[in-house]
């Protein structure tokens, strides 16, 4: 048991305690007892086994191809397959699968991305300069519709590559093949690309950017935005400036994703953090590192790490919920969360006494900076928290699934998303139902969602992630280079 789960017993018991001297819970009465340490070790052993098989099972063995969302499938993320890499690891670690079987589809998945086709044109290739186009064909890996090359998608997909390439470490020629092929993936990558050249159009409402553009399509060129403010770009950062062949410098972290860094900085629900709102934003970068005790100059000025930093915002999340000012249904204590996901669309429709619309897939969230809820929470927020805050979290899934149960709780894990204000019938039925006295839920499950839940409940547990990614030298080097000291670090 580690020191993290020591303490998480004991502040679970306070939470809970104090839970019910409030006299919270959406039922108006008072809430259930809390949840003995067994169940709780129970739950969370059947979310990691049914959130693993999900990669697992939904998942190309061969190539790695994982889809964005199942069980509709349209196409693959690269995002989702650099969960779906991390993935492999915690599964041999569990149990669920062997070493030997989650290094040969390592090893296949590594090699069909790297030999898949890099270049220039529009369509007939997966990427360019080694970066990947957002969304690849379930077919042939190659480039779906228009869709941008992407830096940050990138970033995950590369993230899952590295810890492959730590966590595979034995003598042998299956995971000696691993570890040769993720570094030519990595290596590959001309991060120095991804810059601004005194012809391309600014971004951000910068006259001269100097951060890294989130896209680019070959039809068009780069996108309106760079990788500026406080968000998930971090880890794109880290990658960027740890890269062997083609390293940014500091100065794009300083003059790029930190230049408006003190713009982030608010109090919201007596919590003082960088805003962001949704809390994929929060959560992304921190999946495969523990910044716990290290500091970039930003935070030492500050006095606290990004981890803290996350964790505050987690909480702010928590007490708008239980606040609930724009009076959404089901909004409590333990029924929380907002983030990137799906949604019903439709409206507008009154709600609680309000006019209200209602969106299909976007970013949600809550910060002092600006408010974006349609009354639908993803349990993925409160998923990808649990190492933050798991005395709020771990009860919050639990509650999700005792009062939404099989709608909302599958043979994999957690569906996308609910939304308990909405209860009509114009919303697309390809995308979720309506429950009568639950409102609507998603029918499908979303890699990029799923991900954050199985490897940080994993980090809470046993810290895998984060300890294999510590071994990794390219990531030291490109948390050293961008000022990052303290801690493990040194």
């Amino acid at each position: 048991m580690t020191l993290l789960n020591s303490l998480f017993r004991a502040t679970v018991a306070l939470a809970a305690a104090m839970a019910v001297a409030c006299g919270g819970g959406s039922s108006g009465g008072n809430p259930p007892p809390p949840p003995t340490a067994s169940q709780q070790e129970a739950f969370l052993d059947e979310l990691s086994r049914r959130t693993f098989d999900y990669f697992w099972e939904t998942t190309d063995p061969q190539t790695c191809l994982a889809p964005d969302r199942w069980p509709s499938a349209p196409f693959s993320s690269i995002a989702a397959i650099g969960f779906a890499l991390t993935s492999y690891g915690v599964g041999a670690e569990r149990g669920y699968v062997t070493r030997d079987q989650a290094a040969n589809r390592t090893r296949d998945c590594l090699e069909y991305l790297y030999a898949l086709p890099q270049g220039p044109a529009g369509q007939g290739v997966s990427g360019y300069r080694g970066f990947f186009y957002h969304f690849l064909s379930l077919t042939d890996g190659t480039r779906h519709r228009t869709t941008e090359l992407s830096s940050v998608d990138t970033s995950l997909l590369l993230a899952g590559v590295l810890f492959a390439q730590s966590y595979f470490d034995e003598d042998n020629a299956t995971e000696q093949a691993i570890r040769e092929t993720a570094d030519r993936i990595y290596r590959r990558a001309d991060w120095t690309f991804f810059l601004r050249g005194p012809n391309d159009p600014p971004a951000n409402n910068l006259p001269a950017s100097k951060g890294v553009a989130m896209g680019w399509k070959p039809e068009s060129g780069f996108g309106s935005h760079d990788w500026v403010g406080y968000n998930e770009g971090m880890l794109v950062y880290v990658l960027a400036l740890g890269s062997p062949m083609f390293p940014l410098t500091r100065e794009a972290w300083d003059e790029g994703w930190a230049a408006r860094l003190d713009e982030d900085w608010a109090t919201y629900y007596r919590q003082e953090h960088l805003n962001f709102e949704p809390l994929f934003g929060h959560q992304y970068s921190h999946v495969w590192i523990d910044f716990r005790g290290i500091q970039d100059d930003f935070m030492r000025e500050k006095g606290i790490d990004y981890f803290e930093n996350s964790r505050r915002a987690t909480i702010a999340q928590r007490e708008y919920a239980i606040d609930n000012p724009d009076n959404w249904t089901g909004f409590d204590e333990n029924v929380w969360g907002l983030t990137a996901c799906d949604g019903p669309g439709g409206g507008p429709h009154v709600v609680n006494g309000v006019e209200r619309r209602f969106w299909t897939y976007a970013a949600r969230g809550a910060s002092d900076i600006r408010v974006r809820n349609d009354g639908t929470i993803a349990p993925t927020a409160a998923g990808g928290s649990i190492p933050f805050a798991p005395e709020i979290a771990i009860p919050a899934l639990m509650a999700m699934k005792e009062i939404y149960g099989e709608h909302l709780y599958t043979d994999y894990g957690f569906l996308d998303a609910f939304n308990p204000s909405f209860t009509f019938d114009d919303h697309n039925p390809n995308r979720g139902t309506v429950y009568p006295g639950i409102g609507w839920v998603g029918s499908d499950h979303l890699g990029i969602d799923q991900g954050p839940i199985l490897l940080m409940l994993e980090n809470h547990r046993s810290e895998l992630i984060w300890d294999t990614m510590k071994k990794n030298p390219y990531i030291r080097k490109g948390l050293k280079e961008i000022g990052f000291a303290g801690g493990w670090l040194d």
